[in-house]
């Protein structure tokens, strides 16, 4: 494996290198001229657009007064949206049952444990994107235009088919479909624990762009028997999904995302991270919602394509956290602030009835790239407004002691461990050009066959200096241990060499200081922040965690499953691998 790649643009083909000059000479030239139209954000108000709605689809009916299935048609749309009072309106893509009706983020899906849901996604979106994309990036490239799409279901349990595999994408009217593709619905058995995901693109190549787009929703799976006894805040005002993101625009209000790369010799227009300025909840950029002195549960998703946020409250309110990604935790955690990486979601309680202020603002402090890049600004650092009624009263709602406790993550009966490796690669002038997993890219033969029914443990090598946000489909697991690397450039350079962790030693150099897992991070996970330098060390279980029971799908199908980094601008340029379930 080479510790640097080569410094010439990898043109694949003749038809590779055309959509390369096209590509350069319809994209914005970024640079100076683009800054200079980028709009000037300290313009913009804050605060006064009230917090949004997101509109609601049930994944069931009921017929006879029994809960049953139900088939739901979504479509993926351009149209215009308005983040802001006083900002010109944005194009988007934007999912929804019709253009009129889409919405960024989509609606919010409700299913049901138990009951299947069915989704057929259709595109209808033009030939050509509305942001740029780089073509040497190995992306999905219809030869007839269009543009790639495949929803994947982040934290679902389901059938390979229906997991939105990066090469089962497909074009509008599905004229044009990826190697991978299988059918027009997905069906989505919702037999996990009950908790909360969110639904979002996954073509090839395309990711971060499609997303920043605005393809993106949450989806909520519930389970009423086991839910209600624990009384938490329930209905449309006090039980609210917050979708968080950040973006910039341009002066005439179009999504701007510098189309010039780090390393424009070798990817015209990739860059490592993307950051906006604006942060946009549940559709708005720094919203306002007025609240009642009681008790409110936010189901927050950090929905950015780069952008960790470590949430807290202006005057001090605590989040009371019940869940973390798609589980419940065993029981409440009260903390000051959380901290979630790019598709972390929190579940929280926000006891408003505490609060001695009449306003609180959700802020946010982490840098960015997070941990060691540059320190928030006046717009980044705000989220959201708070405003608070005077009048106190009754709450019927509660914070149990206990939530719902699952089988407890046993290493001992773990099946085998794996050593998975991060690995950034950078030009002469140090600037990244490409990043992979165990040294492999994403079309790399599988090396990581899991057996169903079995839990193993991967220590997760980071030798990057970024902190990669680690999420594996169908799989939930448990971090264990953060240790250290010491001497790590030594074994770095074994590692680039060897690409073997145990013939480099690995217990040699993982033996640093040790990080304890935050409390409200130690219930099951599919997404865990893989500190840099670090050894992590998760327990992985392939089944579901709830029960004793078997996949209710055949988890061995083509075309299986991924895990990547869930930085998408990582996660396009490689890193991100394939794993096939064995039985």
């Amino acid at each position: 494996m080479e510790p640097k790649p080569s410094r010439r643009i990898m043109t694949r083909d003749i038809f590779l290198l055309i959509v390369t000059m096209t590509w350069l000479v319809t994209g914005d030239a970024g640079g100076i001229k683009a800054k200079e139209r980028l709009f000037n954000l300290e313009k913009l108000e804050m605060f006064v657009d009230k917090l949004p709605h997101i509109p609601t689809l049930h994944g069931y009916h009921f017929v006879n007064g029994f809960l049953k299935p139900k088939s739901l048609h979504i479509g993926m749309f351009l149209k215009k949206w308005k983040f802001h009072r006083d900002l010109p309106a944005t194009p988007v893509f934007a999912y929804g049952t019709s253009r009129r009706l889409a919405t960024v983020p989509g609606p919010t899906i409700e299913a049901v444990y138990g009951v299947d849901t069915y989704v057929t996604w259709r595109n209808y979106l033009p030939l050509h994107h509305i942001l740029p994309w780089d073509p040497t990036i190995s992306p999905a490239i219809p030869k007839h235009g269009g543009i790639p799409t495949v929803v994947h279901l982040h934290g679902g349990i389901h059938e390979p088919t229906s997991d939105g595999n990066a090469d089962s994408w497909f074009t509008a009217d599905f004229k044009e479909t990826g190697s991978r593709w299988t059918k027009k619905t997905t069906h989505y058995v919702n037999k996990q624990q009950p908790g909360n995901m969110w639904y979002h693109d996954h073509a090839l190549g395309l990711t971060r762009v499609n997303l920043l787009a605005g393809l993106l929703g949450a989806y909520i799976l519930r389970h009423s028997s086991v839910e209600s006894p624990l009384r938490l805040p329930t209905g449309r005002e006090f039980d609210r999904p917050l979708v968080i993101f950040d973006r910039s625009f341009r002066k005439d209000g179009s999504i701007y995302m510098n189309a010039t790369g780090n390393n424009p010799s070798i990817h015209p227009q990739w860059q490592p991270e993307y950051f906006g300025d604006a942060i946009i909840v549940n559709g708005k950029a720094w919203p306002r919602l007025t609240v009642r002195r009681r008790k409110y549960r936010f189901r927050i998703t950090n929905a950015s394509n780069a952008r960790f946020f470590r949430f807290f409250f202006s005057n001090g309110l605590e989040f009371i956290v019940v869940g973390s990604d798609s589980a419940y935790l065993a029981k409440p955690v009260s903390t000051k602030s959380v901290l979630l990486a790019p598709s972390e979601i929190v579940d929280v309680v926000v006891d408003f009835s505490k609060s001695t202020s009449k306003t609180a603002i959700l802020a946010n402090n982490a840098p960015y790239p997070y941990p060691s890049g540059d320190p928030v600004t006046e717009e980044n650092s705000k989220v959201m407004k708070f405003k608070i009624k005077n009048r106190s009263e009754v709450d019927t709602s509660t914070i149990p002691k206990k939530l719902i406790d699952y089988p407890p993550a046993n290493v001992s009966t773990s099946s085998r461990t794996r050593y998975i490796a991060m690995f950034e690669y950078v030009s002469s002038t140090d600037e990244p050009t490409h990043l992979y997993i165990n040294g492999l890219p994403y079309n790399a033969p599988v090396t990581e066959t899991p057996k169903i029914g079995t839990s193993e443990v991967w220590e997760v090598i980071n030798l990057t200096e970024d902190n990669h946000p680690l999420h594996i489909h169908l799989g939930l697991f448990k971090v264990l241990e953060q240790t250290a690397l010491v001497n790590s450039e030594e074994f770095t350079d074994c590692m680039t060499k060897e690409n073997d962790a145990i013939k480099c030693q690995i217990s040699k150099y993982a033996r640093g200081n040790k990080t304890a897992v935050t409390v409200h991070e130690r219930g099951w996970k599919n997404v865990f922040k893989m500190m840099p330098g670090h050894v992590t060390k998760i327990l992985v279980r392939f089944s579901y965690i709830h029960s004793n029971d078997s996949y209710s799908f055949d988890a061995t199908q083509e075309p299986g499953y991924v895990y990547h980094c869930h930085i998408l601008d990582h996660e396009d340029n490689m890193m991100m691998r394939p794993f096939a379930m064995v039985k």
